[in-house]
């Protein structure tokens, strides 16, 4: 009932740092693949820890 007082969890927060991150990646893609290439190589890091997690 209360849910919007709790603050948001680690799993949370990198998990919607990760969706915006493949986004920009996307939106850049169309025209600078390299820098498309660094955000994408930072939403695996995310993932990596979202899945460390998931796993602890």
């Amino acid at each position: 009932m209360f849910g919007f007082l709790r603050g948001k969890s680690e799993k949370e927060k990198l998990s919607e740092q990760y969706k915006k991150l493949m986004a920009k990646a996307h939106k850049v893609s169309h025209s600078n693949r390299m820098e498309a290439d660094k955000l994408m190589a930072e939403a695996e890091e995310i993932a990596k820890k979202i899945d460390n997690l998931k796993q602890d």
